[in-house]
């Protein structure tokens, strides 16, 4: 078997054991190289997760011919910057979620590796983990009839991070203008397009009521499934309780499951009730990541989270946002 070799543009928080490690761990994977601009930190990572080359310019890891593939893992407002300069470079590419800051953006990311006919893989890896897949294998068995509606409610109090002031990525209007619903509420989207399948149409508002930072803060919504599934939800992050709660409403039952959290996934029918817990991995993207590798090595026909589904995700959160 034919060894693929990564190369890691952004080494940081989620690359030290949600990614990183998963990526090592794969058979057919190898780490090669990892870029970082801070010198300092960028050797310090590689020391630690035993790592040949390291580079602070990602143009040369990407046009590097002993790497195969690339994994951006940056802020997205550069995954645009490197993930175009990837497909110019033929090679497959795994990038962070969201996409990109916005749909127009995306569609320019997407479009670059359709026309060259290149593997682009997003890392909504909750497509591919064990306790959404029961989920999923719910819904197909029909144990709770003909689904109606889904119901999404996610709140957090604001972090010291906030309270402070500190400078986050996050709550940057510049990198991610929706705050944390960029960065949060994009895998519960995806994940429900994932269940229920794609989005017709959606309209929500979204504003800043805390004014604790530049991005928005509080986000709602509803929407319209191709399938004629409705659907809510809701997202602020200055609320005082944390709250992680999914309802999938059906003729027959319900599915109650969280997003982040590792609570039961509940299954409430006429025909069967069941309460599991389903742990996540250690490293979280590793079925993710295994199956990036079952694609690459032709043993899968088609990866859970593409470029295309991501793409319909970017749409449906700028439609939220009223940005189309």
């Amino acid at each position: 078997m034919k060894t693929i070799n990564w190369g890691i543009i952004g080494c940081g928080n989620v690359t030290e054991v949600k990614s990183g490690p998963a990526y090592k761990l794969t058979s057919g994977f190898n780490i090669e190289a990892v870029m970082r601009r801070d010198r300092e930190k960028l050797e310090d990572y590689a020391k630690r997760h035993n790592i040949n080359k390291t580079y602070t310019d990602a143009d040369a890891l990407i046009n590097d011919s002993s790497i195969d593939a690339v994994y951006i893992a940056t802020p997205p407002d550069s995954h645009k910057l490197y993930a175009l300069k990837v497909a110019a470079a033929g090679k497959p590419c795994c990038i962070e979620k969201p996409l990109s800051p916005s749909y127009a953006d995306s569609l320019e990311i997407y479009n670059a590796f359709k026309e060259k006919n290149i593997p682009l893989f997003v890392a909504y890896y909750r497509r591919s983990l064990p306790r959404f897949l029961k989920v999923k294998e719910w819904l197909a068995n029909n144990f709770i009839g003909d689904v109606r509606h889904i119901s999404a409610h996610l709140s957090k109090p604001a972090n010291q991070t906030d309270l402070l002031k500190k400078d986050n990525w996050r709550t940057d209007s510049k990198i991610a203008p929706a705050g944390y619903f960029d960065d949060l509420a994009s895998h519960g989207l995806d994940l429900f397009t994932f269940f229920l399948g794609d989005i017709e149409n959606t309209k929500g508002f979204s504003l800043n009521q805390q004014n604790l930072y530049s991005a928005k803060d509080a986000v709602t919504a509803s929407w319209l499934h191709k399938n004629g599934i409705t659907g809510s939800g809701t997202w602020n992050f200055g609320c005082s309780d944390h709250v992680d709660h999914v309802t999938i409403y059906g003729s027959k039952g319900t599915i109650e499951f969280s997003v982040f959290h590792e609570n039961p996934i509940v299954l409430k029918s006429e025909s069967k009730t069941q309460s599991l817990v389903i742990e996540n991995p250690k490293h979280i993207q590793t079925p993710h990541v295994e199956n990036m590798k079952a694609v690459l090595f032709n043993e899968l026909a088609a990866h859970p989270s593409s470029g295309k589904t991501a793409l319909h995700t970017s749409w449906v959160m700028d439609k939220i946002l009223d940005k189309l």
